[in-house]
């Protein structure tokens, strides 16, 4: 097997030429769908007025978290990873405060390891960089060319760029703000990132102690679920995996995908076991988000970043938002971000969210009676909220379907800080 792989390995430097040829015919057969997406601005006739628009954005496709020995090793060299021209713009990565960046130790952490071929775990990659700037591209066309709400030119006072402290999603924010614009800026893009200890973008398992011990039980529990388990095992046996090796079907479908989406060869055992992989991988973050049968692990994971979402509504409509002229808040982050958003919208459909997948939340107001309604779209797709009366979700419905699971920075903070421990099994 392993000597099968090396053979492989020489063959991925060469079908990876043909990676972004595959995911170019890929995007242009799905935008087929996603052409399908609507505006009530884009009719004068509406009676919604857009107000302020919020987009939660899965970074690009990057090079795999982890390799596994012996079994799916392929080249990821460094050609993959040059940028196009076109997804250059200037900017500048600050702190919240506008001050340096931050340091990065969780991109740090990436650097101790190269993958064969020559480059570091999770790296954004030249296809990575084409979906971000076609998200662009797709926001332009809404909200710059059929609804005017943007400028054509980036302006900081109209759009707020914030990204996690880490190179895939600021690049993934560059490239969405080169297609948003087309490159067209009077001065420097700033992308605001913070410190590990204070992000909101993703689940934060170092600095809330109590989502470390609530995860990383469930996190060993979910291998061990005899479906899982079972599954897993056969799967195993079926790529060459050793014994005990700790890969997860979130590992294995990891590296998958990234193969795929470049061209590069993945074991024809894999193959038969491609559905299952993607079906397990979901089972096992539903079960550490405790989908469906707590509140408290989504709470945590995602409840400051969705009480900051519900902070810029409020904001836009009392005329309190830090600049007057804001209607964009970008928001660069990843699948882990993505997935208990949905799950606490109501909206997860027990599919891993592809690459550059967004959440974008729409603030509307009525014309005649003024009254404040959100709309929320999941790649490009409307969705009828749970909870809520229509697409149209009246903003006091809106917040009521996030209060199960919105928390302000300080109750965050407090709870993060009890000790209760994992519940006994």
């Amino acid at each position: 097997m392993k000597k099968l792989w090396t053979k492989a390995s020489v063959l991925g430097s060469v079908s990876a030429a043909f990676g972004s040829m595959l995911w170019y015919q890929k995007r242009a057969e799905s935008d087929l769908v996603v052409g399908s997406y609507t505006s009530a601005d884009k009719n004068p006739t509406s009676p919604y007025e857009l107000k302020l628009v919020q987009v939660l954005f899965r970074h690009g496709a990057r090079t795999p978290l982890k390799s596994i020995p012996g079994v799916m090793e392929v080249q990821w060299v460094p050609t993959l990873l040059e940028p196009p021209a076109h997804t250059q713009i200037h900017y500048e990565v600050k702190d919240l405060h506008g001050g340096p960046r931050p340091p990065a130790p969780v991109e740090q952490s990436y650097r101790k390891n190269v993958l064969s071929g020559g480059t570091f775990p999770g790296q954004l990659t030249a296809v990575g960089m084409q979906q971000l700037y076609e998200l662009g591209q797709r926001l332009r066309r809404t909200y710059v060319e059929e609804t005017h709400f943007l400028s054509s030119t980036f302006s900081p006072a109209e759009v707020y760029v914030r990204s996690t402290n880490i190179l895939r999603t600021i690049e993934s924010a560059r490239c969405l703000v080169a297609g948003l614009f087309l490159q067209k800026q009077t001065e420097t893009v700033p992308i605001f990132t913070t410190d590990a200890g204070s992000e909101i973008l993703y689940p934060n398992y170092h600095a809330c102690q109590l989502l470390k011990i609530l995860a990383s039980h469930r996190w060993a529990e979910s291998s061990t679920l005899p479906h899982i388990a079972a599954d897993l095992h056969s799967v195993h046996s079926a790529l060459g995996i050793a014994p005990h090796q700790p890969i997860d079907f979130i590992l294995i479908r990891d590296d998958m995908v990234a193969r795929e989406t470049h061209g590069l060869p993945c074991p024809s055992a894999l193959s038969t076991w491609r559905s299952k992989v993607e079906q397990r991988a979901v089972d096992m973050i539903c079960h550490v988000y405790e989908h469906n049968s707590s509140m408290e692990n989504l709470q945590l994971c995602v409840g400051p970043l969705l009480h900051s979402l519900i902070t810029n509504i409020e904001g836009k409509l009392e005329g309190t938002v830090s600049q007057a002229d804001r209607k964009l808040f970008l928001y660069s982050a990843h699948d882990t971000t993505l997935i208990p958003c949905l799950m606490a919208l109501g909206i997860f459909d027990m599919k891993w969210p592809p690459f550059a997948a967004d959440i974008t939340i729409e603030l509307h107001q009525h014309r005649q009676s003024n009254k404040p309604f959100v709309k929320v779209s999941y790649i490009g797709q409307d969705q009828l909220i749970p909870g809520c009366s229509g697409v149209y979700c009246p903003l006091e419905q809106f917040k009521q379907v996030l209060s199960a699971y919105s928390l302000s920075s300080e109750v965050h903070h407090s709870r993060c800080n009890s000790t209760k421990g994992p519940p006994e099994s």
